[in-house]
């Protein structure tokens, strides 16, 4: 059984996250083992403070964190890493940025032994950068503002706008133009999370979750609430 996946709309590790990574931490607590936080999003923007940041964040909601040490393409490639990486009991991409993130991870054995890590029980989390490329598509700066390619996958059929309450609402009309027809446009709020956990998808926090399809038409799941979304791979 998978453990609980959290995709969470930015402004992590700091007070109003507690719903959804409380459910994180967990999960990470019952299963046992290292819980390990990468901050390769970060990688070219203070990647120790973030690691700090991470490190306080969660040692006050009880759980001891570790830093995974991916902070290149390289690094993930690497089979030390990957094999740290498989005994995991909780994951947690911070934000920062989504293409370098993308190209770092993908196709690489430590994603594969997080995947295979999370699909055992372990806790999977990733805010902003972190939660928009788990989807299988992922907005990245283009030549129009915003460009729609492929994710890492592990959510079918979405894309994900974090910040959807401050600026990344205005990445509403390159998504629901770049993505196919059958796609869904997921805007996550900071602070807020849609935690899929037990079989089923739901909003955590107060920042607001909206649903947009093909044609524009949004839905807006209350906080608490079940939200319809794809079932992870």
């Amino acid at each position: 059984m998978t453990g609980p996946l959290a995709l969470v709309g930015g402004d992590e590790l700091r007070r109003g996250n507690e719903p959804q990574d409380a459910v994180l931490v967990a999960a990470a607590r019952a299963r046992g083992g290292a819980a390990f936080v990468l901050t390769t999003a970060a990688a070219r923007h203070r990647p120790d403070l973030a690691m700090r940041n991470a490190a306080a964040w969660f040692g006050g909601l009880g759980l001891e964190v570790e830093e995974l040490p991916v902070r290149s393409r390289d690094d993930a490639r690497s089979a030390a890493i990957a094999d740290r990486a498989s005994s995991g009991s909780f994951f947690y991409l911070v934000g920062g940025d989504p293409g370098f993130l993308l190209e770092a991870l993908e196709g690489t054995p430590t994603w594969d032994a997080i995947v295979s890590a999370w699909r055992g029980g372990a806790a999977l989390g990733g805010s902003s950068a972190g939660a928009m490329v788990m989807a299988s598509h992922v907005l990245l700066p283009g030549g129009r503002g915003r460009a729609v390619t492929p994710g890492l996958g592990l959510v079918p059929g979405i894309a994900v706008i974090p910040h959807l309450d401050t600026f990344g609402a205005s990445w509403r009309g390159a998504g629901i133009d770049g993505l196919p027809a059958d796609a869904l446009l997921v805007g996550i709020g900071e602070r807020t999370a849609v935690v899929f956990e037990d079989g089923a998808w739901r909003v955590l926090g107060d920042g607001g979750v909206e649903v947009l399809d093909g044609t524009g038409r949004a839905r807006r799941p209350p906080a608490g609430g079940p939200v319809e979304l794809p079932f992870p791979a």
